[in-house]
Protein backbone atom coordinates (compact mmCIF):
# COMPACT_ATOMS: atom_id res chain seq x y z
CA UNK A 1 0.00 0.00 0.00
CA UNK A 2 1.43 3.36 -1.06
CA UNK A 3 0.80 6.45 1.03
CA UNK A 4 2.26 9.78 0.00
CA UNK A 5 1.81 13.31 1.24
CA UNK A 6 2.51 15.53 -1.77
CA UNK A 7 1.18 19.04 -2.09
CA UNK A 8 -1.00 17.78 -4.91
CA UNK A 9 -2.03 14.14 -5.14
CA UNK A 10 -1.11 12.83 -8.55
CA UNK A 11 1.16 15.81 -9.30
CA UNK A 12 2.55 15.79 -12.82
CA UNK A 13 6.11 15.69 -11.44
CA UNK A 14 5.49 12.27 -9.90
CA UNK A 15 6.20 9.09 -11.82
CA UNK A 16 3.21 6.90 -11.09
CA UNK A 17 2.97 3.18 -11.83
CA UNK A 18 0.38 1.81 -14.24
CA UNK A 19 -3.14 2.66 -13.13
CA UNK A 20 -5.37 -0.23 -12.11
CA UNK A 21 -8.66 -0.39 -10.23
CA UNK A 22 -6.77 -1.77 -7.24
CA UNK A 23 -4.75 1.43 -6.97
CA UNK A 24 -7.93 3.37 -6.19
CA UNK A 25 -7.87 1.76 -2.73
CA UNK A 26 -4.14 1.15 -2.23
CA UNK A 27 -2.51 4.38 -3.44
CA UNK A 28 -3.29 7.40 -1.24
CA UNK A 29 -2.15 11.00 -1.00
CA UNK A 30 -3.32 14.05 0.90
CA UNK A 31 -4.39 17.34 -0.67
CA UNK A 32 -4.31 19.94 2.14
CA UNK A 33 -7.49 21.90 1.38
CA UNK A 34 -9.87 18.90 0.91
CA UNK A 35 -8.28 17.20 3.92
CA UNK A 36 -8.82 20.22 6.21
CA UNK A 37 -12.39 20.65 4.92
CA UNK A 38 -13.13 16.98 5.63
CA UNK A 39 -11.70 17.04 9.16
CA UNK A 40 -13.57 20.22 10.14
CA UNK A 41 -16.89 19.21 8.59
CA UNK A 42 -16.89 15.74 10.14
CA UNK A 43 -15.63 17.02 13.48
CA UNK A 44 -18.27 19.75 13.79
CA UNK A 45 -21.08 17.43 12.69
CA UNK A 46 -20.11 14.67 15.15
CA UNK A 47 -19.71 17.25 17.94
CA UNK A 48 -23.22 18.57 17.25
CA UNK A 49 -24.70 15.05 17.30
CA UNK A 50 -22.92 14.35 20.59
CA UNK A 51 -24.32 17.59 22.02
CA UNK A 52 -27.86 16.49 21.16
CA UNK A 53 -27.37 13.10 22.75
CA UNK A 54 -25.92 14.57 25.94
CA UNK A 55 -29.10 16.54 26.51
CA UNK A 56 -31.29 13.54 25.73
CA UNK A 57 -32.41 14.47 22.20
CA UNK A 58 -32.37 12.05 19.30
CA UNK A 59 -30.82 12.47 15.86
CA UNK A 60 -31.49 9.92 13.10
CA UNK A 61 -28.54 7.60 12.57
CA UNK A 62 -29.25 7.60 8.84
CA UNK A 63 -28.58 11.32 8.63
CA UNK A 64 -25.24 10.93 10.40
CA UNK A 65 -24.22 8.07 8.13
CA UNK A 66 -25.28 10.05 5.06
CA UNK A 67 -23.27 13.15 5.97
CA UNK A 68 -20.19 11.59 7.57
CA UNK A 69 -19.68 8.32 5.68
CA UNK A 70 -21.34 8.75 2.30
CA UNK A 71 -20.91 12.52 1.94
CA UNK A 72 -17.60 13.52 3.49
CA UNK A 73 -16.29 9.97 3.09
CA UNK A 74 -16.87 10.14 -0.67
CA UNK A 75 -15.30 13.61 -0.75
CA UNK A 76 -12.17 12.33 1.00
CA UNK A 77 -11.93 9.19 -1.15
CA UNK A 78 -12.42 11.16 -4.37
CA UNK A 79 -9.63 13.61 -3.51
CA UNK A 80 -7.16 11.45 -1.57
CA UNK A 81 -7.43 7.87 -2.87
CA UNK A 82 -6.10 6.60 -6.17
CA UNK A 83 -8.71 8.78 -7.85
CA UNK A 84 -6.96 11.84 -6.45
CA UNK A 85 -3.49 10.47 -7.17
CA UNK A 86 -4.21 9.88 -10.86
CA UNK A 87 -6.72 12.66 -11.56
CA UNK A 88 -4.10 14.82 -13.30
CA UNK A 89 -2.63 11.84 -15.14
CA UNK A 90 -5.74 10.37 -16.75
CA UNK A 91 -8.73 12.46 -17.78
CA UNK A 92 -10.94 9.37 -17.43
CA UNK A 93 -9.99 9.05 -13.75
CA UNK A 94 -10.64 12.75 -13.25
CA UNK A 95 -14.10 12.33 -14.78
CA UNK A 96 -15.04 9.64 -12.23
CA UNK A 97 -13.86 12.01 -9.52
CA UNK A 98 -15.86 14.86 -11.09
CA UNK A 99 -19.13 12.91 -10.99
CA UNK A 100 -18.61 11.83 -7.38
CA UNK A 101 -17.88 15.40 -6.26
CA UNK A 102 -20.64 17.10 -8.24
CA UNK A 103 -23.48 14.61 -7.70
CA UNK A 104 -22.90 11.94 -5.02
CA UNK A 105 -21.32 14.18 -2.37
CA UNK A 106 -23.92 17.02 -2.58
CA UNK A 107 -26.82 14.56 -2.37
CA UNK A 108 -25.37 12.79 0.67
CA UNK A 109 -24.57 16.05 2.46
CA UNK A 110 -28.08 17.36 1.82
CA UNK A 111 -29.66 14.20 3.27
CA UNK A 112 -27.49 14.67 6.36
CA UNK A 113 -29.41 17.90 7.21
CA UNK A 114 -26.44 19.76 8.77
CA UNK A 115 -28.28 23.11 8.91
CA UNK A 116 -31.13 21.57 10.89
CA UNK A 117 -28.57 20.02 13.20
CA UNK A 118 -26.83 23.37 13.63
CA UNK A 119 -30.11 25.16 14.42
CA UNK A 120 -30.81 22.59 17.14
CA UNK A 121 -27.39 22.80 18.78
CA UNK A 122 -25.96 26.29 18.30
CA UNK A 123 -26.18 28.87 21.11
CA UNK A 124 -28.77 31.64 20.71
CA UNK A 125 -26.54 34.27 19.07
CA UNK A 126 -24.93 32.03 16.41
CA UNK A 127 -28.37 30.53 15.70
CA UNK A 128 -29.73 34.02 14.98
CA UNK A 129 -26.78 34.71 12.69
CA UNK A 130 -27.40 31.48 10.78
CA UNK A 131 -31.10 32.27 10.41
CA UNK A 132 -30.20 35.75 9.18
CA UNK A 133 -27.94 34.23 6.53
CA UNK A 134 -30.63 31.76 5.44
CA UNK A 135 -33.16 34.57 5.03
CA UNK A 136 -30.74 37.02 3.41
CA UNK A 137 -31.24 38.25 -0.17
CA UNK A 138 -27.95 36.58 -1.20
CA UNK A 139 -29.15 33.17 0.00
CA UNK A 140 -32.48 33.61 -1.77
CA UNK A 141 -30.76 34.52 -5.03
CA UNK A 142 -28.27 31.63 -4.86
CA UNK A 143 -31.04 29.15 -4.00
CA UNK A 144 -33.33 30.42 -6.79
CA UNK A 145 -33.90 27.13 -8.71
CA UNK A 146 -33.47 28.46 -12.29
CA UNK A 147 -30.23 30.25 -11.36
CA UNK A 148 -28.89 27.22 -9.48
CA UNK A 149 -29.82 25.07 -12.49
CA UNK A 150 -27.91 27.33 -14.91
CA UNK A 151 -24.84 27.36 -12.65
CA UNK A 152 -24.93 23.59 -12.30
CA UNK A 153 -25.24 22.74 -16.01
CA UNK A 154 -22.94 25.53 -17.24
CA UNK A 155 -20.11 24.89 -14.79
CA UNK A 156 -18.77 21.69 -16.47
CA UNK A 157 -18.80 23.36 -19.88
CA UNK A 158 -16.86 26.30 -18.48
CA UNK A 159 -14.41 23.91 -16.81
CA UNK A 160 -13.51 21.82 -19.85
CA UNK A 161 -13.79 24.43 -22.60
CA UNK A 162 -11.96 27.35 -21.02
CA UNK A 163 -8.44 27.91 -19.61
CA UNK A 164 -9.80 26.93 -16.20
CA UNK A 165 -9.03 23.21 -16.62
CA UNK A 166 -5.49 23.91 -17.86
CA UNK A 167 -4.97 26.16 -14.84
CA UNK A 168 -6.11 23.35 -12.54
CA UNK A 169 -3.47 21.07 -14.08
CA UNK A 170 -0.71 23.64 -13.54
CA UNK A 171 -1.61 24.89 -10.04
CA UNK A 172 -2.12 22.78 -6.92
CA UNK A 173 -4.25 25.50 -5.33
CA UNK A 174 -6.53 25.91 -8.37
CA UNK A 175 -6.82 22.13 -8.63
CA UNK A 176 -7.92 21.71 -5.03
CA UNK A 177 -10.30 24.65 -5.19
CA UNK A 178 -11.85 23.10 -8.31
CA UNK A 179 -12.78 20.09 -6.16
CA UNK A 180 -14.44 22.37 -3.60
CA UNK A 181 -16.18 24.27 -6.39
CA UNK A 182 -17.73 21.12 -7.84
CA UNK A 183 -19.21 20.24 -4.45
CA UNK A 184 -20.48 23.76 -3.80
CA UNK A 185 -22.21 24.11 -7.17
CA UNK A 186 -23.79 20.67 -6.78
CA UNK A 187 -24.91 21.65 -3.29
CA UNK A 188 -26.53 24.89 -4.50
CA UNK A 189 -28.59 22.90 -6.98
CA UNK A 190 -29.50 19.70 -5.14
CA UNK A 191 -29.82 20.90 -1.54
CA UNK A 192 -33.15 22.74 -2.03
CA UNK A 193 -34.42 19.91 -4.25
CA UNK A 194 -33.62 16.88 -2.11
CA UNK A 195 -32.36 18.17 1.20
CA UNK A 196 -34.20 18.21 4.51
CA UNK A 197 -32.93 21.55 5.78
CA UNK A 198 -35.13 24.70 5.87
CA UNK A 199 -33.69 26.53 2.88
CA UNK A 200 -34.96 29.24 0.55
CA UNK A 201 -35.77 28.13 -2.98
CA UNK A 202 -37.88 25.17 -1.91
CA UNK A 203 -40.32 24.16 -4.66
CA UNK A 204 -42.96 21.47 -5.05
CA UNK A 205 -42.06 17.89 -5.89
CA UNK A 206 -43.30 18.00 -9.51
CA UNK A 207 -40.96 20.91 -10.23
CA UNK A 208 -38.11 19.17 -8.40
CA UNK A 209 -38.52 16.11 -10.60
CA UNK A 210 -38.63 18.32 -13.70
CA UNK A 211 -35.41 20.12 -12.78
CA UNK A 212 -33.65 16.81 -12.11
CA UNK A 213 -34.80 15.41 -15.44
CA UNK A 214 -33.57 18.54 -17.20
CA UNK A 215 -29.99 18.00 -15.96
CA UNK A 216 -29.64 14.62 -17.68
CA UNK A 217 -29.56 15.83 -21.30
CA UNK A 218 -26.88 18.40 -20.43
CA UNK A 219 -24.61 15.73 -18.90
CA UNK A 220 -25.28 13.44 -21.84
CA UNK A 221 -24.62 16.16 -24.42
CA UNK A 222 -21.40 17.21 -22.70
CA UNK A 223 -20.26 13.58 -22.53
CA UNK A 224 -21.04 13.00 -26.22
CA UNK A 225 -19.28 16.26 -27.13
CA UNK A 226 -16.12 15.19 -25.28
CA UNK A 227 -16.31 11.73 -26.86
CA UNK A 228 -16.58 13.17 -30.34
CA UNK A 229 -13.82 15.77 -30.03
CA UNK A 230 -10.58 15.52 -31.93
CA UNK A 231 -9.09 18.46 -29.99
CA UNK A 232 -7.48 17.43 -26.72
CA UNK A 233 -8.57 18.90 -23.40
CA UNK A 234 -5.44 19.86 -21.46
CA UNK A 235 -3.39 18.93 -24.51
CA UNK A 236 -0.05 20.37 -23.40
CA UNK A 237 -0.19 18.65 -20.02
CA UNK A 238 -1.35 15.22 -21.17
CA UNK A 239 0.95 15.07 -24.19
CA UNK A 240 3.94 16.02 -22.01
CA UNK A 241 3.14 13.11 -19.68
CA UNK A 242 3.25 10.70 -22.63
CA UNK A 243 6.70 11.91 -23.60
CA UNK A 244 8.06 11.00 -20.17
CA UNK A 245 8.56 7.71 -18.32
CA UNK A 246 4.81 7.12 -17.88
CA UNK A 247 4.35 7.16 -21.64
CA UNK A 248 5.10 3.43 -21.64
CA UNK A 249 1.76 2.61 -19.99
CA UNK A 250 -0.45 5.64 -20.59
CA UNK A 251 -3.13 5.12 -23.26
CA UNK A 252 -3.31 7.55 -26.20
CA UNK A 253 -4.55 10.90 -24.90
CA UNK A 254 -7.45 11.10 -27.34
CA UNK A 255 -8.54 7.55 -26.49
CA UNK A 256 -8.54 8.40 -22.78
CA UNK A 257 -10.53 11.56 -23.48
CA UNK A 258 -13.18 9.59 -25.36
CA UNK A 259 -13.41 7.20 -22.41
CA UNK A 260 -13.82 10.20 -20.08
CA UNK A 261 -16.74 11.45 -22.16
CA UNK A 262 -18.39 8.04 -22.01
CA UNK A 263 -17.98 7.95 -18.23
CA UNK A 264 -19.59 11.38 -17.91
CA UNK A 265 -22.51 10.33 -20.09
CA UNK A 266 -23.17 6.93 -18.50
CA UNK A 267 -22.57 7.87 -14.86
CA UNK A 268 -24.78 10.94 -15.16
CA UNK A 269 -27.70 8.73 -16.18
CA UNK A 270 -26.97 6.14 -13.47
CA UNK A 271 -26.73 8.70 -10.68
CA UNK A 272 -29.86 10.36 -12.07
CA UNK A 273 -31.73 7.13 -11.31
CA UNK A 274 -30.54 7.42 -7.69
CA UNK A 275 -31.85 10.98 -7.54
CA UNK A 276 -35.24 9.91 -8.85
CA UNK A 277 -35.41 7.17 -6.22
CA UNK A 278 -34.66 9.67 -3.44
CA UNK A 279 -37.19 12.19 -4.77
CA UNK A 280 -39.86 9.53 -5.20
CA UNK A 281 -39.32 8.24 -1.66
CA UNK A 282 -39.51 11.77 -0.21
CA UNK A 283 -42.62 12.53 -2.26
CA UNK A 284 -44.40 9.37 -1.09
CA UNK A 285 -43.50 10.05 2.55
CA UNK A 286 -44.76 13.62 2.32
CA UNK A 287 -48.01 12.42 0.74
CA UNK A 288 -48.45 9.86 3.52
CA UNK A 289 -47.85 12.51 6.20
CA UNK A 290 -50.33 14.86 4.56
CA UNK A 291 -52.91 12.07 4.28
CA UNK A 292 -52.40 11.22 7.96
CA UNK A 293 -52.86 14.87 8.99
CA UNK A 294 -56.01 15.11 6.88
CA UNK A 295 -57.41 11.93 8.46
CA UNK A 296 -56.81 13.35 11.94
CA UNK A 297 -58.46 16.63 10.96
CA UNK A 298 -61.53 14.84 9.60
CA UNK A 299 -61.75 12.61 12.68
CA UNK A 300 -61.62 15.68 14.92
CA UNK A 301 -64.27 17.44 12.84
CA UNK A 302 -66.56 14.38 13.07
CA UNK A 303 -66.13 14.17 16.84
CA UNK A 304 -66.94 17.84 17.22
CA UNK A 305 -69.98 17.53 14.93
CA UNK A 306 -71.27 14.61 16.98
CA UNK A 307 -71.24 16.49 20.26
CA UNK A 308 -74.68 17.45 21.69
Amino acid sequence: MLIALPLLSGDASEILPRFTLGRVLTDWGIDPIPFVVTVWAVGLYVLAVATLRRRGDRWPVGRTLSFVLLGMGSFFVATSSGLGRYDTTLLSVHMVQHMVLSMVVPLALALGAPITLALRTLPAAPRRWLLAVLHSPVAKVLAFPPLAFVLYVASPWALYFSPWYDASLDSAFVHQMMHVHLVLVGTLFFWPLMGIDPLPGRVGYPFRVLLTIMTLPFHAFLGVTIMGQTTLIGAEHYLALREGPMGAWLPPALEDQHLAGGILWASGDLIGVLFFAVLFTQWVRQSMREASREDRRLDLAERRAGRP
